[in-house]
């Protein structure tokens, strides 16, 4: 047992992130997301929402100061309306680290960077356009 970590952060998932370097990606997934499909690296965290799970990463680690963007969001298709989760995925960022640098992508080229992620997180979310790629920073 470990104190002043976010308990939605399992074993499994603290060891991922520590183990990620400098630049590398984490997708915080929704469960409508094809992570097993994406990236040979997922670990599921059912029935916790997106938002929490934003919240509980951006706790242990920084936002890449260096990158040209560093919280990148997937754009809706046909028409859809802006998700509401956006505005709560843009709150949780910037009252965790004060270095958003955000960035919307295509939907097919999202799903192609994220199969480049070091590790996908697939959360229980419903909300539709749930996702988020985040790119680790330094730690000073």
């Amino acid at each position: 047992m470990l104190k002043n970590l976010p308990k939605l952060l399992s074993p499994d998932l603290l060891k991922a992130l520590s183990e990620m370097g400098h630049g590398d990606e984490v997708v915080i997934a929704d469960a409508n997301f094809p992570a097993h499909k994406m990236n040979k690296h997922v670990i599921r965290a059912d029935g916790i929402s997106g938002t929490d799970m934003l919240k509980a990463v951006l706790t242990v680690i920084p936002l890449d100061t260096y990158a040209k963007e560093n919280f990148m969001l997937m754009k809706t298709t046909n028409g859809d309306s802006t998700p509401a989760i956006w505005k709560e995925y843009d709150k949780i960022a910037k009252s965790l680290d004060k270095n958003v640098k955000k960035k919307m992508i295509e939907r097919f080229a999202f799903y192609e960077r994220s199969k480049d992620a070091y590790l996908v997180i697939e959360t229980g979310e419903e909300r539709i356009y749930g996702n988020i790629i985040i790119k680790k920073g330094v730690i000073k």
